[in-house]
């Protein structure tokens, strides 16, 4: 597995201060408030992740310094657990997105035990979705 972005690194310092699920879930709307926006023109069905109980729609792009992936969700939450995935994730390649585990990143975030199995999917989901779009780009 590849290591952690310094973004990554500073999300997880962040999450690891954070005294207990309503912080985390103060930060997780903060993060998620910090998306970079999508296009109206890219809500549409292509970009629509299956999986996911909200509408959430990805975008993956490649740049030079690795895959890019943008997105956004109606649900404020789902959008903060985006952001914190995408942290994660934007820059890796093939095989370390191939080996990205969403749930050990959630569960270093403290978030796992607060997720709801359909949350939990609907991640698992975005993360397949990224799989697919690298795998094409």
């Amino acid at each position: 597995m590849s290591a952690p972005t310094e973004a990554a690194a500073e999300t997880f310092q962040a999450f690891q201060q954070a005294g207990g699920w309503e912080q985390r879930a103060r930060l997780l709307m903060l993060w998620g408030d910090r998306l970079e926006p999508l296009a109206d023109s890219e809500r549409n069905d292509a970009n629509l992740v299956s999986g996911c109980e909200s509408k959430l729609w990805l975008v993956g792009e490649r740049h030079v310094t690795g895959l890019h992936f943008r997105g956004t969700s109606e649900a404020r939450l789902l959008r903060g657990l985006l952001a914190v995935l995408l942290v994660r994730a934007n820059g890796l390649e093939g095989q370390s997105l191939q080996q990205l585990d969403v749930t050990e990143w959630f569960t270093q975030l403290g978030l796992s035990r607060h997720l709801s199995p359909s949350r939990s999917n609907g991640m698992n989901a975005v993360l397949q979705r990224m799989r697919e779009l690298a795998s094409t780009s």
